[in-house]
């Protein structure tokens, strides 16, 4: 068992990646490993300190990478998982069952 970061930098990068092996994951469709890896960044996430006055010039600038790696990352995880998202929605709530005439009326345009 990995022990926890305790630096807030420390819980960003390790929160970097963690996203990063989760945008792996997204590309082969590796749903489990994500569904832990999320869990994984959530814990991180929650243990994040509020603000930032505790972070010098070169932190705040170095977290500011890091923030947003990891919206690069999300926004990747968000292409692969949306499809797949939008299918299972699909499959759960079907269009409603149309008579023969409507079956046939569409048909005819």
């Amino acid at each position: 068992m990995r022990l926890m970061p305790t630096s807030p930098i420390s819980l960003y990068e390790e929160m970097n990646a963690l996203s990063s092996r989760m945008a792996a994951a997204a590309r082969i469709q590796d749903w489990e490993t994500l569904k832990m890896l999320a869990r994984s960044v959530a814990v991180l996430r929650n243990a994040l300190p509020d603000g930032d006055s505790q972070l010098t010039e070169a932190e705040l600038q170095q977290k500011t990478v890091l923030i947003q790696r990891i919206l690069d990352d999300d926004a990747e995880i968000r292409r692969h998982t949306e499809p797949w998202m939008e299918r299972v929605c699909d499959f759960l709530n079907p269009p409603p069952r149309r008579s023969k005439h409507a079956q046939r009326q569409a048909r005819a345009c």
